[in-house]
């Protein structure tokens, strides 16, 4: 375990982006492959370090974390629908005495000793979807997808019996959300019929409802009978229920099922039994449950918590205790990553753990491999806590082969054979090949087309994966030459290199090939935060990017700061700590790097940042400070509702603060503002900004 009190800042910013990598990769197999390689366990742990790191090094905070991130980006089989409401995914707790360290932040943010009453849910282990009822008719359905855009399963939801078509008295408009699932015995049926006909089965309930509920034949879906809860609400006209209490009233008499086992409970007490209880029928349930959420009961409190960055404040999930298992390690294989950072992998002897076949697990990196003297042969203790892939909790020496010897991480990356090197205070060790290393190269292509940076369709991992090999594309400016060497291509060469005539490729005909090179051309021209997230700069994430473009400008200007090495500048933007602008830097020292951007610069256009302000609040894209005791709000009231306007909230007053709102008994803050010459306002002109 790592031991998060002694890491360095360096161990510390190297720990955040792997864990950042491997959950963003366990995202995607997840929510868009129906195919998990991480237990809830170890997903769990990693999202727990992650946590914990970001809470001793606040500054290392990184764009890409996933504390920033809901789910995963879509793809492109179904149409995508944009939440109007996001869909926010829930904070974990792991004991009752997190549950209550959980209320007393809530007690705390009210400012409030009174027991507060909770709506307590098991948490179904299922696909979350939304419906979408206007003048009472069911018009559209959707998945989570990444919390802000969904695919659109209209036609897959019809299919479901227990979803109401027609509403009676309901608001003009109405989105209900909740969780789609499989029963334990259709999970069962299913997988009697699938192996009779000799096909893949499924890994567990959850698979098998997100797999059908996602078939581009709705028939098909109708054939898996699923079910469904509902439990929460998006978009409404018009609110007609003051409580969670009241919303299932509502749900309950439109014809939506709801979960019998729903309660409410008015204290901690009353929680510690109900979990207690549902934890002793859990196994008898028709259905898969992985914990209770705990959601604050009044809707007005719920308003005045409001939200974290992608979690409510009122709510939060109590999951289960893992599940166990015994199976042995049949080999450690090494994965190298977009960054070469190498990254152990555990394949283990089959195992069934808590009703799931289980078959590997990822290992972290080298320390923990030695921590816990996991060897190849090795019988070790594996658990899971409703998921697929467990998470290695121990090695049982005594059972260990005689000849056992301990695992040696490699030194040299097994993808390019270049030295894999450990920088010191850093608990990654990494490729030195960069983009000579075909791991890195095929990782880096893959970034390059991906939503958030170029967001290229056509080009999927397997084709970047197939074109690379092939040498028709090996790094980003092919992309955007492919076209012109295709057509160059006549039917002699074409027979002397066979494969570089997309036309005459398997799987490829004259539409499919017009359509990617219609799609590569939509992307000449690219902002520029954009582009800097493109170029996959260690520790730059999506919003590091458009920090930079803000305070940049354009393309130029940063890239001859960058070239003379200034660090300092970068530094002084807020939200760019020493760690990240010295990789920023590095990055322009290379000069294989810098010569791919200006050849890539020949064939795209980098628009110029241009700032976006909306009109809807004073306060938005201003920064604010607040200094004293606020006597209306708390102080975390305060800040929450600052950046719902639009603002970002400071810690301290430099000459790029806007407003600074004063409390009774303001402090030095105050004084450095008068120095300043910053405007500083009271808690009820904040307020009235606020209010509009």
């Amino acid at each position: 375990m790592i031991e998060v009190e002694k890491l360095s800042k360096e161990q510390a910013a190297a720990e955040l982006k792997r864990i950042a990598e491997e959950m963003a990769k366990s995202d995607i197999a997840y929510y868009q492959n129906d195919a998990p390689y991480l237990s809830d366990a170890e997903y769990d742990a990693l999202k727990r370090l992650n946590a914990e790191i970001e809470k001793r090094f606040p500054e290392l905070i990184r764009d890409d974390s996933p504390s920033k991130r809901i789910g995963a980006p879509l793809q492109s089989a179904f149409g995508k629908v944009a939440h109007r409401f996001p869909m926010l995914s829930l904070a974990d707790v792991f004991s009752i005495e997190e549950v209550e360290d959980f209320i007393a932040g809530v007690k705390r943010f009210l400012n409030t000793e009174a027991d507060i009453a909770f709506m307590c849910e098991p948490k179904i282990d299922g696909l979350s979807f939304t419906a979408r009822y206007e003048n009472g008719l069911f018009v559209q359905g959707a998945t989570r997808g990444d919390g802000r855009e969904g695919e659109d399963i209209t036609a897959n939801l019809k299919t479901i019996s227990q979803l109401p078509q027609r509403l009676e008295n309901a608001p003009e408009v109405l989105e209900v959300r909740g969780e789609v699932y499989m029963s334990k015995a259709d999970f069962f049926a299913l997988n009697a019929k699938y192996e009779s006909e000799g096909k893949k089965t499924f890994a567990n309930p959850r698979n098998a409802a997100a797999g059908s509920l996602r078939q581009l034949d709705p028939e098909i879906t109708r054939e898996r009978n699923l079910s469904l809860f509902a439990y929460t609400w998006g978009e409404v006209s018009e609110r007609v229920w003051q409580s969670q209490e009241d919303f299932f009233r509502c749900l309950k008499k439109w014809g939506f099922p709801t979960n019998p086992n729903n309660r409410l409970c008015q204290n901690v007490a009353e929680i510690e039994k109900f979990f207690a209880n549902l934890m002793e029928i859990r196994s008898s349930l028709t259905y898969d449950i992985d914990g209770v959420v705990y959601k604050v009961n009044d809707i007005a409190l719920q308003e005045r918590l409001g939200f974290l960055t992608r979690t409510p404040r009122w709510a939060v999930a109590h999951k289960f205790p893992a599940e166990q298992a015994l199976t042995k390690v049949s080999n450690i294989r090494i994965q190298v990553g977009r960054t070469g950072a190498l990254t152990p992998v555990a394949d283990l002897e089959p195992v069934n753990v808590g009703g799931v076949i289980v078959s590997h697990a990822t290992l972290h990196n080298e320390d923990e491999i030695r921590r816990k003297d996991i060897r190849i042969g090795d019988t070790v203790v594996v658990q899971r806590a409703g998921d697929v892939i467990p998470q290695v909790v121990a090695v049982l020496p005594d059972k260990r082969p005689a000849n056992s010897v301990p695992f040696e991480f490699p030194h040299f990356c097994p993808e390019c054979g270049a030295h894999a090197i450990r920088e010191e205070d850093e608990a990654v060790r990494r490729c030195t090949g960069g983009l000579t290393c075909p791991a890195q190269a095929i990782e880096r292509l893959k970034h390059f087309v991906s939503r958030d940076a170029f967001d290229i369709e056509g080009l999927g991992g397997k084709i970047i994966e197939t074109f690379y090999k092939e040498k028709i594309i090996v790094n980003p400016v092919d992309i955007f030459t492919l076209e012109n060497r295709n057509a160059a291509r006549g039917d002699d060469l074409f027979a002397q290199e066979p494969g570089l005539r997309l036309e005459a490729r398997d799987g490829w005909g004259k539409k499919s090939v017009e359509n990617l090179f219609a799609a590569i051309n939509k992307r000449r021209h690219i902002s520029l935060a954009r582009f800097i997230y493109a170029l996959g700069i260690r520790q730059v994430g999506t919003a590091t990017s458009r920090l930079i473009a803000q305070n940049f400008e354009n393309w130029r200007h940063f890239e001859e700061e960058m070239t003379a090495g200034e660090t300092e500048k970068l530094m002084s933007v807020d939200g760019i700590g020493e760690s990240m602008a010295h990789d920023i830097v590095e990055f322009f020292r290379e000069e294989h790097n810098i010569s791919t951007v200006h050849k890539l610069l020949q064939e795209v256009t980098v628009e110029d940042f241009a700032e976006q302000i909306s009109t809807g609040s004073p306060l938005s894209g201003k920064t604010v400070v607040f200094t004293g005791t606020l006597e209306h709000l708390t102080r975390s009231e305060a800040k929450a509702k600052a950046q719902a306007a639009g603002a970002k909230v400071a810690g301290s007053v430099s000459k790029n603060t806007d407003f600074v709102v004063l409390g009774t008994a303001a402090g030095s803050k105050a004084k450095t503002a008068l120095e300043l010459g910053i405007r500083t306002i009271s808690e009820e002109e904040f307020l009235a900004l606020i209010n509009g």
